[in-house]
């Protein structure tokens, strides 16, 4: 019998990794264009593009599995307990309490990281330790370090040796744990074997490649990308060798571009976004008269 059900768990990979990727990607163009039309780069523009979702993807699936795991550890009965402490600007990875022991949980996707990443980590953890020592005085805690890709362990014995002294320093039980081997010591391992094989039957219902022309689904593009900062537009429209090179490449058909300047036209009485309709239709009659 399943723990979770296997769409819970897609819906939960889907909505972390893939939604939110158009506005994050159009951000970041926004942000630094040169990145992505120079004339010193190896790449066109499109392939930059490419890259650059793609790392997006990457990144955000660790966000994934932070909100998988916390699910499977409210469904199995864990009282889930605060994450977020913006007095310290720290957050925890996970935070649960089970009878009479809270668990808080570093988690990382894998252990592949240079010298000077894997001592910011460990320093970064002690940090998380003193928080939790502060807000649960004469709580039983357990501290863990947890990398959930189990085929990377470069830092292994760093990290190790340095929790070993955490541990006799505070008093505080901590350990260091790769892929199954949490679940294991949770008592849970059927998690990971879930994981596992939900993990799989994912990835083979993904695409290969991202989908780069946001035309594809206009009114899902529109709908994701309007509400980003007219800063962000501003950026876009008034740099026209990037809308030509950047923005028509991610809407080739015009079909989501033509949905903003609709909706910059019904907000005319706010000045920012008579601005923005004016330019992006300059825009759309300069690409139209070129022929794009």
């Amino acid at each position: 019998m399943s723990i979770m059900d296997y769409n819970t768990f897609g819906s939960i990979f889907n909505k972390e990794i893939f939604e939110q990727s158009k506005p994050k990607l159009i951000e970041t163009i926004a942000g630094d264009p040169k990145r992505y039309i120079g004339l010193f780069r190896p790449t066109k523009p499109k392939g930059k593009l490419l890259q650059n979702l793609l790392q997006s993807h990457e990144i955000r699936m660790g966000n994934a599995f932070e909100v998988l795991l916390e699910k499977y550890f409210n469904i199995l009965g864990y009282s889930i307990l605060q994450k977020k402490f913006t007095n310290e600007k720290l957050d925890i990875d996970q935070c649960f309490r089970d009878k009479n022991t809270i668990y808080f949980i570093e988690q990382k996707m894998r252990d592949d990281h240079d010298s000077t990443k894997k001592r910011g980590q460990i320093d970064n953890f002690e940090k998380k330790l003193n928080l939790m020592i502060n807000n649960y005085q004469n709580e039983k805690l357990i501290g863990i370090f947890y990398f959930i890709d189990p085929d990377f362990r470069k830092n292994e014995n760093y990290y190790k040796l340095e929790l070993s002294k955490m541990k006799d320093d505070y008093g505080v039980d901590l350990y260091l744990f790769y892929g199954k081997e949490l679940f294991d010591f949770m008592e849970i391992p059927d998690v990971w074997n879930e994981i596992f094989e939900y993990l799989k039957e994912w990835k083979n219902s993904i695409p290969e490649l991202p989908e780069l022309n946001f035309d594809v689904e206009p009114e899902q593009s529109f709908n994701e990308i309007k509400d980003l900062s007219p800063a962000i537009f501003r950026k876009l429209f008034e740099n026209k060798e990037m809308f030509k090179e950047i923005v028509l490449t991610l809407f080739p058909q015009k079909k989501t571009l033509n949905l903003l300047l609709e909706y910059f036209k019904q907000k005319r009485d706010i000045k920012i976004y008579m601005t923005l309709y004016s330019e992006l239709n300059k825009c759309l009659s300069h690409s139209s008269s070129k022929g794009h």
